[in-house]
């Protein structure tokens, strides 16, 4: 793959994993201390139509704690 490509797609995924990890801590915050103890269900969904890629990820966040 050419660097191009690469580097593309590294700052696409950057931009997502940061951004990403902001929205959640933004609604954890929201929902204040209520979320400690609990776990939440997560999914990513990547699409790229032109290409006729659909890609889910899920997984499980945890609440804050009490710290």
């Amino acid at each position: 793959m050419s660097d191009d490509f690469n580097m593309s797609m590294r700052k696409f995924l950057k931009q997502v994993g940061v951004t990403s990890q902001q929205q959640i801590e933004e609604a954890m915050r929201k929902a204040g201390p209520e979320t400690a103890g609990k776990s939440y269900e997560a999914k990513v969904v990547l699409t790229i139509p032109e290409l006729g890629l659909e890609h889910e990820i899920t997984g499980t966040i945890k609440g804050q704690g009490t710290e």
